[in-house]
């Protein structure tokens, strides 16, 4: 998991914090407001092998997660349990077959 929060983190940090801030910024209205820029998160971070594996193999958890988060845009908190299955879902995912980029 740490290895595809780097790489997220390294490639994508831009548009995650673009994404944070709008989430946090529109606590109950996040889902239409920000939906663009989960959009260009998502587009950003689909790019990479590592994380595609990641979401094929805890796409259920991932799902999971982003159902608790419509049903409750007003305390999104409520939604930590999810975050901690799809959390340790991807710790179990074998990256090692994942080509990492090298550095140029």
């Amino acid at each position: 998991m740490q290895a595809a929060m780097d790489i997220t983190t390294k490639f994508c940090q831009k548009e995650m914090e673009d994404y944070g801030a709008c989430v946090a910024a529109n606590p109950s209205s996040w889902q239409q407001r920000c939906q663009d820029l989960k959009m260009k998160v998502a587009q950003c971070t689909s790019s990479h092998p590592v994380i595609r594996k990641i979401r094929t193999d805890c796409a259920g958890e991932f799902t999971e997660f982003e159902r608790c988060l419509r049903e409750n845009q007003a305390s999104v908190e409520t939604c930590s349990p999810y975050v901690a299955r799809f959390l340790a879902c991807a710790e179990t995912v074998d990256i090692k077959a994942c080509a990492l980029p090298q550095p140029s």
